[in-house]
């Protein structure tokens, strides 16, 4: 498909999140709560991607995301590209990658870990990022990053 149709109007500024798996998308949305801010927010389902076959598309106006805000993105969507839009034009293109540490990001699922007992953050170590494999740093576990709650 050629520029000649433009499936999701641009925006004058703010942030494109692309590429995001289907499926991912609405989790995306909430992950970062995207309901609770009052900016205009354009959010694309199923549409078609050579890289994916299909794809989600999240454009959000007058808004630039953290770190922390992009570490916990890429736990749920690792892999998917910011935007950052400025004027209309992208000015900067960042590849979402899930960094070696998550500090305070996802919930420890050993009941006995003392994060799960003491008011405390959790701090995991990214083992393998291809499986994604993370290790809580206080007992050890190992966990499935798709298998885990956001704190």
């Amino acid at each position: 498909m050629g520029k000649k149709e433009l499936q999701v109007a641009a925006i004058e500024n703010g942030t494109v999140i692309d590429h995001i798996p289907s499926e991912k998308t609405y989790e995306v949305a909430r992950l970062l709560h995207l309901t609770d801010i009052d900016v205009p927010t354009l959010i694309g389902y199923n549409l078609p991607s050579k890289r994916l076959g299909k794809k989600g598309i999240i454009k959000i106006t007058n808004k630039y995301f953290t770190d922390e805000e992009i570490s916990r993105l890429s736990v749920i969507a690792p892999n998917v590209v910011l935007n950052i839009i400025k004027d209309y034009e992208v000015v900067e293109k960042k590849m979402v990658v899930t960094p070696n540490e998550l500090h305070g990001i996802i919930k420890c699922n050993n009941p006995k870990c003392i994060t799960n007992n003491e008011p405390m953050d959790t701090f995991f170590t990214v083992i393998d990022k291809e499986k994604g494999i993370v290790k809580c740093h206080y007992c050890d576990k190992e966990q499935d990053i798709n298998n885990v709650e956001l704190v």
